[in-house]
């Protein structure tokens, strides 16, 4: 049930950003084709990495550099992972092993710790794992302002026509300062 509302929900916010592209009019002067960081940001957001291949594609030709962040991506997200996993598969073990010597069993696997060294065991893990998750969060999160940053520079432009100049100055026989010059031609 939770799978058919969640493609439900990935499905109607879909067709809302297409809905909202097309609503966009491009009068017959504009000679730049509009980037949605909208549908950059989607599609990070439902396969990580497939944001910048978005926007990679529609960087013009000699700015074409997104599709290297997607390896990074995937590593980060792999990563946090596997530690997720090791973290607390090595919880479940100490806390398994913590509840068969309450019941009085005899010890298994960790002959080397007591109790109390199982129980703070126990919780290092299960701290580790919480991080590592934290940390997937992150990576995932800065998956989807990357693609979003990324789409809004597409078609960003910085010509020869502009051009800022910083001059150290002397405004007194003893204050100095920095003098900033912006030329708009």
């Amino acid at each position: 049930m939770h799978k058919i509302v969640g493609v439900f929900i990935l499905v109607w916010f879909s067709l809302y950003v297409n809905a909202q592209d097309s609503l966009a009019v491009a009068s017959p002067k504009d000679s730049v084709k509009t980037h949605s960081w909208k549908r950059a940001c989607l599609f990070s957001a439902v396969v990580p990495g497939s944001g910048q291949i978005y926007n990679h594609i529609a960087m013009p030709k000699g700015k074409k550099k997104a599709y290297w962040k997607v390896p990074l991506i995937y590593a980060g997200l792999g990563a946090t992972t596997y530690f997720v996993v090791k973290n607390n598969m090595l919880k479940n073990d100490y806390r398994a092993e913590y509840e068969s010597r309450k019941v009085g069993n005899a010890p298994g696997n960790f002959l080397e710790y007591d109790d109390q060294s199982l129980l703070s065991l126990y919780a290092q893990h299960r701290n580790r794992r919480d991080f590592a998750i934290l940390g997937m969060g992150l990576v995932y999160i800065l998956n989807i302002v990357d693609a979003g940053v990324e789409a809004h520079f597409v078609n960003f432009d910085i010509s020869e026509d502009l051009s800022l100049s910083i001059h150290p100055t002397t405004y007194f026989p003893n204050a100095y300062g920095v003098s900033f010059q912006f030329k708009f031609r």
